[in-house]
Parts: structure tokens; C-alpha cells; sequence
């Protein structure tokens, strides 16, 4: 989680030669047309399209015959900790991200290697999430935005770097994990950091140029909007990083952007809302300017970052027709809002966990009303809280699939937290500015208030109809799930996330599992789906690490063992046997 990472060693930039296979054809452009509406047989982004959804409409794999799937290729990166990043294809052309600044292109039939470039990384840098959850692809570039907060531009053919900006100050421990977004000649990005005093943002740059277009703060400076929310100036190390990728609306030109916790984690100091943190913003992709918000956690203490993009869905909400933003919250609720015309308003919210400490949530406007018992602060001792500081839902995205109707969200429930009395912290240039022990932190996980035994089961993936504001079915873990989840127009939802190495398939209208298959490590990679002649394909990354070890080791503290699952990034690519 929020833990401390030493830097990798210092990598230097190399570029392979490139070796296009003669199966490969002529690199096809990713223009704004093809982002807004990708072809099937291509993953031309993060989610597969700009709403969000985590959907494939490719249907040669379905419930009927996923049992046949079978390995198709491997690819070791070479690299350990989390690897997180889409498999992004694009006519035959795969490119993968991994911890140590790299990007790796590969055939997406074969697994062969054309190129890799390797950022060079200062070496005595602190990496607090030594990881990259991908690329963005635009004309004939790749973009991706790298741990040293910088953003770089690459020849999609050949790997060449063509240009590289500095984004924010890596010694003041602002870094960059997210997958850019790329739309009307721009490429967005945000920063990381809210643990280490950083005054979120996001940034706009010139597809062609790298110059900065704008940059959008997240926390409200005096004299502008929501600037009242923040005594005196707090606003200037207040948090609100962006670490997922927005997702955008071309309609409106409006892209919704997941904002993190107000800094530091006590609120003695900060008394009023924090906006615009734990919050959905949208902004104007043209000038970056600020339209609306939407705000989960006023005055948040619990860690509860909501930076996972809402998920843009049309659809019936009881009966009325809705232009949703939808989004599991950390805090445990499922959020349904009305994203119609410029404003974001409250339509519902669900409980998908267990939450003990949200009160009640205002019918009218969504507010939410906290049991002050179960909010850690000074004088206070020992605050038991559900969910925990990881959230009924990390940064782990949800999936909609528009055949089923149905709603998918990687869930952890049963899991609580304990944070004990606060210290005083000051705001420091490279420190950490939480205002709890790092120690208390990574062992401060519980089981629900009360209970010594562990659950039977923890990890979820919850099927919602969104019609009808109910939980359709759920598949239940004896571990926890920190698997991102990709659903088929093959009525199928795959997801890993489990300590057991698997990778899984399940019916997308039952819930029932059809197939699994062991992977090297862990499944915390964004899984995807592409077609390579006539052939569909699933990929995803296996490579344990980060949040989902630091979890592990929480979980391991209250159970008295250790769980070991192995290290190491394999690219895994999958087909149905002939």
C-alpha cells in the first residue's frame, strides 16, 4: 500500500533494433475517429474504450468453449514487483509497460519482441509504487508516463524516443503510474503522492510538441471555488493525487478524473470538505477548466482514495433513462450519478461491503453522514473502521458489459481497519506527510469488529444490475481479490487477483466458473482481448507486488503466517485450442 520502496538501480535508455515480422503489416494510426470508436479485434486503450468499460465485443471465446482456452505464447519481462498494464494492441502490435520504466512491443500473435526502451531512473529515488499501469497510444506514438514523473513519446515502430517533458519534481516524491489518456491532440496525465504532501493535478500536453497545455489542481486554492473548504494553506500539500486513468466523453469533451485523500491523513488540521479530494472532477479537455464534481469522502480519514474513474454508461435506473457515471467506491458504496448535460448529480448509491461507519447518505444530494466514533483522530486511541484503508475496492477497475446489462466489481469484503492515535506531522520536501507510523499502517488491517477468527471469505466479484439497483450474484474467495476484471461479448468475465497465481473465466450472466489457469505469479494486470487473423485472443500480465504484497502481509500479521507467492512479470496469451 502507502509503504516505502527503495529506488531500482539506474537503468540506462536503450532501444532495440526493430524487427518487424513480415506477418506484421504497415503501423496503423490511432486518430481520434478510432479511440471513440475502437474496432473490436483492437485494444486501442487503458478500459477499450473512452466510457470505461473493460469490454471486448469479440464472441469466438464464449461459456460454451472457454474450457478449450489454452496458453498461445509467454513472454518474461525480465522485471519483478507489480505488473499491472493492459496488454494495448493494435493491429498485430502489442505494447506492455513494467516496473523499471519499460515499455516492450511485441508481436500480439506470437509473443516476439520488437523493441524496448528503458527510462533512466535517478538512482537514489524513492519509489513508493515501483510500478506502471500502461500506455497510450495516438498518430504513430506510443506515450507513457513514468515513475520519475516525466511523460515521454515514442516511434510506435521502432521504439525511438522523440521527445520527453518533466512532468512534476520526483524529490519531492511526486511519480506517475497511470496509463496516459490521449484525445483532441492532447495527452493527460496526473500525478501520485498524496502520502508525501503533493497538491494533486492534471496536466494536458501536445500530442506533437510535448508543450504543456494546462495543468488543473485538485485541491482549491483561496478565491476559487470549493477554496473555503481548506483552512489557511493547507490546499498547497493537500493531496488529491490522480493515479488511474480518466475516462472521457466525447459528446460533452469532458473527461471524469478519480481524485485520492486529502493530506495528511488526521483532520485536526483541515477542518471542511477538501474538495476536490475523494471526489469525481470533470474538466474540459480543451482548456482543462473545472465543470463539476462529485464528492464520496468530505473530509476523509480514512485513506479512502476514490480515484478510479466513474464508468460512463447509459442506461435505465428504475425505470427512467439515465446517462450514468458509475463507481465502486473504496468507502464501500456503489455510486450511480447523472452525468447529463455539464453537471454531475446524485441518483443512488448501494452498499456493495460491509460499512460501518458512513451513517447515512442524503436521498437528495449524496452526502454522507460519518459515525464520528469510527473516525480516527487525536484523543481517541485505537478507531476500528470497515472497509478497511484498502477500500471495499482499490485502484482495481470494474467492468460493464452492454449484452448482460450487468455491472462487475472486484470486491474485498469482511475487511476492516484499526488506525491508533495520530502523530504530529509537518509538511517536508521528500517525506512522507500521512501523520500515522508506516508500521501501523501495513499491519493495521481487522477482521470485522469483534471477531478473532478469519472470514471464510474475503475476495469478491459481484455482478450489479444497474436497472434495478441490485446484486445479481457473486463469486466468493477465501482470499482477497485484487484482480481487474474484463467481460466478453462472449458472456464471459475474467479476472485474477488471488494469491493462488490463477486466472480465471466465469459465466457473465451466472457467475459460475468455467475456467482457471495458473500463472507464474499473481494477477494484478489489466486483462484484455484482441483478434490477430481471425483468431480472438485474452492477455493479461502476471506479476505480484506492491498493494497486493503489502495486503498480503497485512492479512499474513492476522493470521500468524507467511504467504509467499512468487515474483516475476510474464506476458500470458491465451486462445482456444484447435
Amino acid at each position: 500500500m502507502k509503504g516505502l520502496m527503495k529506488g531500482i538501480a539506474v537503468c540506462a535508455v536503450a532501444v532495440l533494433p526493430a524487427a518487424v515480422s513480415a506477418a506484421l503489416g504497415d503501423y496503423a494510426p490511432v486518430t481520434d475517429a478510432r479511440l471513440k470508436n475502437p474496432e473490436a479485434g483492437n485494444w486501442l486503450q487503458y478500459r477499450g474504450n473512452y466510457a470505461g468499460w473493460g469490454y471486448s465485443p469479440l464472441s469466438q471465446i464464449t461459456d460454451k468453449n472457454v474450457g478449450k482456452l489454452q496458453l498461445a505464447w509467454a513472454f518474461a519481462t525480465g522485471q519483478k514487483e507489480g505488473h499491472q498494464s493492459p496488454p494495448i494492441v493494435n493491429n498485430g502490435y502489442m505494447f506492455v509497460t513494467t516496473p523499471g520504466a519499460q515499455v516492450i512491443a511485441l508481436e500480439a500473435k506470437t509473443g516476439k519482441e520488437l523493441w524496448r526502451y528503458k527510462k533512466e531512473l535517478p538512482g537514489e529515488m524513492l519509489q513508493l509504487h515501483p510500478t506502471n499501469r500502461g500506455v497510450a497510444l495516438y498518430g504513430d506514438r506510443v506515450y507513457v508516463a513514468t515513475v520519475d514523473a516525466h511523460l515521454v513519446a515514442l516511434d510506435a515502430k521502432t521504439g525511438k524516443e522523440l521527445w520527453v517533458k518533466q512532468v512534476g519534481d520526483w524529490k519531492a516524491l511526486q511519480y506517475i503510474t497511470l496509463a496516459p489518456l490521449a484525445a483532441k491532440g492532447k495527452i493527460m496525465v496526473g500525478s501520485s503522492g498524496g502520502e508525501t504532501g503533493v497538491r494533486g493535478y492534471v496536466a494536458a500536453f501536445d500530442a506533437q510538441t510535448g508543450e504543456e497545455a494546462w495543468r488543473t489542481y485538485t485541491t482549491a486554492a483561496p478565491g476559487e471555488p470549493g477554496g473555503d473548504t481548506w483552512p489557511g494553506e493547507t490546499y498547497k500539500n493537500g493531496g488529491g493525487s490522480i493515479w488511474i486513468t480518466g475516462t472521457y466523453d466525447p459528446d460533452t469533451n469532458l473527461a471524469y478524473w478519480g481524485t485520492g485523500n486529502p493530506a495528511p491523513w488526521p483532520t485536526e488540521g483541515r477542518k471542511g470538505d477538501n474538495l476536490y479530494t475523494g471526489s469525481t472532477i470533470t474538466l474540459d479537455v480543451d482548456t482543462g477548466a473545472l465543470k463539476s464534481y462529485f464528492q464520496y469522502n468530505p473530509n476523509d480519514a480514512w485513506d479512502w482514495d476514490e480515484v478510479s474513474a466513474p464508468l460512463l454508461i447509459d442506461t435505465e435506473v428504475k425505470g427512467k433513462k439515465v446517462k450514468t457515471a458509475v463507481h465502486a467506491g473504496r468507502n464501500g458504496f456503489l455510486w450511480v450519478l447523472d452525468r447529463d448535460g455539464q453537471k454531475l448529480n446524485f441518483v443512488d448509491a448501494y452498499p456493495y461491503v460491509n460499512n460501518n461507519t458512513i451513517k447515512s447518505i442524503d436521498p437528495k444530494t449524496g452526502r454522507p453522514t460519518y459515525i464520528e466514533e469510527r473516525r480516527p483522530g487525536m484523543g481517541k486511541g485505537n478507531v476500528h473502521f470497515c472497509p478497511s484503508l484498502w477500500g471495499g475496492k482499490d485502484w482495481t477497475p470494474e467492468a460493464y458489459n452492454p449484452k448482460t446489462g450487468l455491472f462487475y466489481i472486484p470486491a474485498n469484503n469482511n475487511l476492516c481497519a484499526e488506525l491508533p492515535e495520530p502523530e504530529p506531522t509537518k509538511y517536508k520536501k521528500g517525506d512522507l506527510y500521512i501523520g500515522y507510523p508506516i508500521e501501523a499502517i501495513l499491519t493495521g488491517l481487522r477482521w470485522e469488529s469483534g471477531k478473532k477468527d478469519a472470514p471464510k471469505t474475503m475476495g469478491e466479484i459481484q455482478a450489479w444490475d444497474l436497472k434495478t439497483g441490485k446484486q445479481v450474484w457473486a463469486h466468493k474467495f477465501p482470499t482477497f481479490n485484487w484482480g481487474p476484471l474484463l467481460t466478453t461479448g462472449g458472456n464471459l468475465v475474467f479476472g485474477g487477483g488471488t494469491n493462488d497465481r490463477m486466472f480465471r473465466a466465469f459465466n457473465a450472466t451466472t457467475g459460475k466458473l468455467l475456467w482457471e489457469a495458473a500463472t507464474p505469479s499473481g494477477v494484478t494486470g489489466v486483462p484484455t482481448s484482441f483478434e490477430v487473423d481471425g483468431e480472438q485472443y485474452i492477455a493479461v500480465q502476471s506479476g505480484w507486488g506492491v498493494d497486493a504484497q503489502r495486503m498480503q502481509g497485512g492479512v499474513d500479521n492476522l493470521v500468524g503466517y507467511q504467504t509467499v507467492v512468487p515474483q516475476g512479470g510474464t506476458v500470458m496469451v491465451y486462445k482456444l485450442a484447435k
